[in-house]
């Protein structure tokens, strides 16, 4: 069985590639930056990944025709402000294509559309939704809510502000009902109704067995962390105010938050269907689909992570596009150090950031990452999705990865952050000497003017935590 799985990098294409193959699939992975794909060696002879940008029809006639069925899910919820607009071109085009193959099935994982008054992104949703359904093969629309697991963007907000707020004082729409789902039965629903003849031509809503509010919501995520939580809510924050408040409050973008703002207002719940029956699942509790994101994430064990795609910055385009770190016009920092333990230093080099710090000076980090808050940048809130895993792609605090070879012992990392240029930080080890490099690429005198500003601390923190980076093992 061939099947063909667009948005492979994405949150829900991640997690579904293993299940596919568990089942004996062979997987054609579609992918817009093949430098972010990742996934064992062992498996690559099941696997075949095709660089395709969807809004280019030519790029999409490397899909081979051979396919038996196809997963959409390709989404964005920020990014373009037209992106409503690009997403329905993008499924013309991909139903072009599909209708040419030998594919008995498109699924798409959608949202809940039972209110009257969508928001854009759910109001996209359904359009796309509405365009698969002219295509001459038959389609299964999943239309999933609050979908909660590690990595997911709902759960990470919920989780920030659990977490940071002992009172709350939020916005009226938290008394908003809507029908969670785990992670784990959305990927089920997905499994199940492949090349499923009772599930072809036709939509279910999908959702866990509880209806709740966002503020009963948050309560009970506070209650699986035994931490004690106050919430009150109040009628004068306007969506824009909403959006400042989850801007600030947790890891996500403006954009990303006033999305969530706007989808949040509309109730989420299910309506009568009988899929659950016809594909033999019984959803997961609310409660016990906290506990056990909750525990992928102790266990260091996150799969994916909305933070790692490129909605949640200000990166765009292809992560080789910023691998080749330039020289001319730049100004560069450059120190080095001695290594006095190889394997220890790579190993702290690729835990930097997150929950560990920087090793030194981390105050001065957080000060740079609330000031990037205020001018509109991703902050240090993001961290990282793993704990000592880093991979091309990947976000990190207001970096993101664009190379990590821990063999070569060299990560490459580009500046996320608001600023009057562009800017890489370099680590490599060649022998027994570690190499930092803090390359800056002004753009007009005030990028100039910046890098003269910063350039004092640069000694203190770099060198500072240079020398952390070297130590021996206790």
């Amino acid at each position: 069985m061939k099947i063909l799985l667009t948005g492979a990098t994405g949150y829900i294409g991640r997690r579904l590639l293993p299940l596919l193959l568990e089942n004996g699939s062979e997987v054609i992975c579609c992918v817009r930056d093949k430098s972010r794909f990742r996934f064992p060696e062992k498996l690559t002879d099941k696997i075949q990944v095709i660089e395709v940008d969807f809004l280019d029809p030519g790029s999409l006639n490397k899909i081979p025709d051979d396919i038996d069925a196809a997963y959409y899910l390709i989404h964005s919820m920020s990014g373009a402000s037209n992106y409503d607009e690009l997403e329905s071109i993008s499924a013309n085009y991909f139903i072009e294509k599909i209708n040419r193959t030998n594919a008995k099935q498109i699924i798409y994982l959608s949202g809940i559309v039972n209110g009257r008054s969508l928001s854009k992104h759910l109001s996209s949703r359904k359009a796309v939704e509405d365009i698969l359904k002219t295509a001459a093969v038959p389609s299964t629309v999943l239309r999933a809510g609050i979908i909660v697991g590690s990595g997911s963007a709902s759960f990470e907000i919920m989780r920030d502000l659990v977490d940071k707020l002992p009172i709350m004082i939020a916005p009226k729409w938290l008394n908003t009902k809507c029908q969670p789902i785990a992670i784990g039965d959305v990927l089920e629903f997905l499994i199940r109704s492949l090349l499923n003849p009772l599930a072809y031509s036709k939509s279910f809503d999908i959702g866990g067995p509880d209806i709740l509010t966002y503020k009963e919501m948050l309560l009970e995520f506070a209650k699986a962390k035994n931490l004690k939580r106050h919430i009150f809510t109040i009628p004068v924050m306007t969506p824009k105010l909403s959006s400042y408040w989850l801007y600030f409050v947790t890891s996500t973008s403006f954009k990303l938050a006033s999305a969530l703002v706007s989808s949040m207002k509309t109730e989420v719940i299910c309506s009568d269907n009988n899929i659950n029956s016809m594909l033999g699942i019984a959803p997961i509790a609310y409660r016990q689909a906290v506990e056990r994101a909750l525990k992928k994430i102790s266990e260091d064990d996150i799969l994916s992570s909305w933070k790692d795609s490129q909605v949640s910055g200000l990166f765009r385009g292809n992560v080789s596009q910023y691998l080749k770190v330039p020289k001319k016009g730049c100004y560069i920092d450059r120190r080095k150090r001695t290594v006095i333990d190889r394997e220890y230093t790579i190993a702290r080099i690729w835990s930097i950031g997150g929950e560990t710090g920087w090793y030194y000076a981390d105050w001065l980090w957080d000060l740079r990452g609330f000031i990037d808050k205020i001018f509109g940048g991703v902050g240090t809130r993001r961290g990282r999705t793993n704990k000592n895993g880093l991979h091309a792609g990947d976000a990190l605090d207001f970096w993101r990865v664009v190379y990590a070879n821990k063999a070569e012992g060299k990560l490459v990392l580009y500046a996320e952050m608001k600023l009057p240029g562009e800017a890489w930080l370099e680590f490599k080890i060649i022998g027994n000497t570690l190499y930092q490099a803090a390359t800056f690429k002004p753009r007009g005198l005030m990028g100039k003017a910046y890098w003269y500003c910063v350039l004092p601390f640069h000694g203190f923190i770099f060198d500072g935590m240079l020398k952390k980076l070297i130590q021996q093992r206790n």
